[in-house]
């Protein structure tokens, strides 16, 4: 069975192609080789870089959809970068995706431990870096439209408890009246 990239997707290419990418990686070849990859295919937010230390200010700065991250860089990590982008508490769901040639168990296990959703074995296969790129685009595009729907939901029960509240409020005041005028007429 053959499987085209160009598969219907939940949500529609246009809106995928508009998500960010961050593209991590110490050898400038690779980066290009993803960049172009990813432009080629209507990816049009695509960021990339080489310098490791620079990846969590370029992450927050650019606040990506999705990120292709390499494990083995000098200086910083993939494994550090995954462990300071998982430390941000803010963001519940931005899916990561390792770059690697070391298919160690150790590595796997110690990348999933440290955040990691799914892995691209170097060379990168074109087809599935695209597979996998826009599956983890439409989980995080439904991932936000559902928390965006989970906000608006709290925000108008919010709104109509506070509704019922002044209608109660209003009630009472109006029993009390009615209680006192009661009284004041001996029935």
């Amino acid at each position: 069975m053959c499987y085209s990239v160009a598969a219907r997707t939940m949500i529609s290419e246009p809106l995928l192609h508009r998500m960010k990418i961050l593209v991590v990686d110490d050898d400038r070849l690779t980066v290009t080789l993803l960049e172009k990859l990813l432009l080629r295919h209507g990816y049009n937010r695509v960021v990339g870089i080489t310098n490791s230390r620079a990846a969590l200010e370029t992450c927050s700065a650019f606040d990506p959809d999705l990120v292709l991250l390499d494990l083995i860089m000098p200086e910083m990590d993939g494994y550090a970068i995954l462990e300071g982008l998982r430390a941000d508490v803010s963001e519940r769901f931005l899916p990561i995706v390792v770059l690697t040639a070391d298919l160690s168990e150790e590595a796997r296990a110690r990348a999933l431990e440290a955040g990691a959703t799914d892995f691209l074995v170097k060379p990168v296969s074109e087809t599935d870096a695209l597979l996998r790129i826009r599956n983890l685009l439409e989980a995080r595009r439904l991932n936000v439209l559902l928390r965006n729907q989970r906000a608006a939901l709290e925000e108008a029960v919010r709104d109509r408890t506070a509704e019922l509240r002044a209608k109660i409020a209003e009630l009472e005041s109006a029993n009390r009246r009615l209680q006192g005028l009661s009284a004041l007429s001996g029935v």
